[in-house]
C-alpha cells in the first residue's frame, strides 16, 4: 500500500510491522512524533506491545536493555542531547550483545540551542559497537528499520537508524508500506543468543577478568565485520521480497566516473540531482552514498582508489577533517568539504557549484562551505 508519510511516521509503521513487544519513550524534538504515533498505535490495539513512559533518555535505553535481554523485540528513539544523555547505556547495550533498534533523528548538539540537522550526534556511536545506518528518505527510514531488527538479531549487536532532522523526519512523501504477511515471512519470531532464563542463569555486565573483557571486545569486532555479509544478505532478501535492494553503499553513476563524491544521509537526494546537472555538462562525476557508517564499507571504498574522491561531511572532528573525511581518508586519498552543520541548508545549486569546483581542481584539501 502506498500512502503519504513523514519519515518519523514511516519509522513508527516499520516498528508496528516488525511486531515489537516493548517500546520505551522519552520525547525530544525532532524525534517525538515517532513515539507519539507508536503510543497511539498501542492505545488503539494495533500493536501488541508494552509502551513504557520513562523520565529520561538514559532510562529509555535502560528499559529496552532489560526487555531485550528478556527475549522481547524492543525499540526506542532519541536525538541529539537525548543520545548523549543515554550514551553510558549505549555501551552497556552493545557490550552486553543486546539486539534492538533505535531511531536517531540527527540534530545539532548545543549550545547554542539548535534543533536542526547535522550528523554529529549519531556519529558519537561509531566506536561503541552499534551498527549505524543512515536513511536518505522516508522509504529508506521504513525499510532500514525493518531490516535493522533482522540484522541486529543475527549478529547480537544493537542497530541505530539515522534520519536527518526535519528534512526526513517531518517531510511527507509517498511511502510503500509492505503487507504484514510479507514482513512476517521476512522477519520471523526473534531468536537471540543471550536471554535471561531462570532455568539457566547467566551473568550480564558483571566484573570480569581483564583478559576476558578484551576477548569479548575482540569477539564484538569480529561480529561487526561479519555483519557486513549479513547486511548484504539481508538487503538482497529484502529486495527479493519487497523489490527494493539494499547494501552497505549505493552507487549512483559511478561506473564510468572520474570524480566520485562520498556522502551519507538525506542530502544525497540533492547531490544526485547535482550529479545529473554536471553529467549534462559532460563532467564524468558520480555519487557513492554510504548507507552504513558501521560497519564501515572499506571494501566498497577501495573500488575507487584510482579515482578523484571528495567527501562531503555534515560533521567535524576537532582535528583536520570531517569525521567521514577522516574515515574515508584511512582507506584512500580524498578531499573533504565540511558543510551543512547546524541545519544550514544545502541545495542542488550548492552541490553543483561544489562538485564543479572539485572536478576543476579548485578544492585541494579541506574546505568549509560557509554561507
Amino acid at each position: 500500500m502506498k500512502t503519504i508519510l513523514t519519515g518519523n511516521y514511516a519509522v513508527a509503521e516499520a516498528v508496528k510491522l516488525s511486531r515489537v513487544r516493548v517500546i520505551a519513550a522519552y520525547p525530544i524534538t525532532p524525534q517525538t512524533t515517532i513515539v507519539e504515533m507508536l503510543a497511539e498505535m498501542v492505545e488503539r490495539g494495533e500493536i501488541d506491545a508494552e509502551f513504557v513512559r520513562v523520565e529520561s533518555e538514559h532510562s529509555a535505553l535502560a528499559v529496552v536493555y532489560g526487555s531485550s535481554l528478556a527475549g522481547l523485540r524492543s525499540f526506542t528513539a532519541t536525538s541529539s542531547h537525548g543520545l548523549l544523555y543515554m550514551y553510558e547505556m549505549c555501551w552497556w547495550v552493545s557490550n552486553a550483545r543486546i539486539p534492538l533498534v533505535m531511531a536517531v533523528v540527527t540534530r545539532t548538539i548545543g549550545p547554542p540551542w539548535n534543533i536542526h540537522t547535522d550528523h554529529t550526534d549519531i556519529l558519537t556511536l561509531r566506536d561503541s559497537g552499534w551498527i549505524v545506518a543512515m536513511a536518505e528518505n522516508a522509504q529508506e527510514a521504513l525499510d532500514l528499520t525493518i531490516q535493522g531488527f533482522k540484522i541486529s538479531e543475527c549478529v547480537n549487536l544493537p542497530f541505530a537508524v539515522g534520519l536527518d532532522a526535519f528534512v526526513v523526519s517531518h517531510t511527507a512523501e509517498v511511502v510503500d508500506i509492505p503487507e504484514q504477511d510479507l514482513v512476517d515471512s521476512f522477519l520471523p519470531e526473534r531468536k537471540q543468543a543471550y536471554v535471561i532464563n531462570p532455568e539457566e542463569p547467566i551473568a550480564v555486565g558483571g566484573i570480569a577478568q581483564n583478559e576476558l573483557v578484551m576477548k569479548l571486545r575482540f569477539d564484538m569486532a569480529k561480529d561487526m565485520e561479519r555483519s557486513k555479509e549479513v547486511i548484504r544478505e539481508v538487503g538482497d532478501e529484502f529486495g527479493r521480497t519487497f523489490g527494493r535492494e539494499y547494501g552497505l553503499v549505493e552507487r549512483y553513476m559511478t561506473e564510468d566516473a572520474d570524480f566520485v563524491v562520498v556522502m551519507s544521509g538525506a542530502w544525497c537526494g540533492d547531490a544526485k540531482e547535482a550529479v545529473d546537472v554536471l553529467r549534462e555538462r559532460g563532467i564524468p562525476i558520480g555519487l557513492l552514498k554510504l548507507t552504513y557508517l558501521r560497519p564501515f564499507p572499506k571494501e566498497e571504498l577501495k573500488e575507487f582508489k584510482d579515482r578523484e574522491v571528495l567527501v562531503v561531511d555534515r560533521s567535524f572532528s576537532m582535528g583536520h577533517k570531517g569525521i567521514l573525511g577522516l574515515e574515508v581518508g584511512n582507506v584512500l586519498d580524498c578531499k573533504n568539504v565540511i558543510a551543512g552543520l547546524c541545519g544550514v541548508d544545502m541545495g542542488v545549486k550548492d552541490f553543483v557549484e561544489m562538485f564543479n569546483r572539485f572536478a576543476t581542481g579548485e578544492i585541494r584539501d579541506v574546505e568549509w562551505w560557509l554561507k
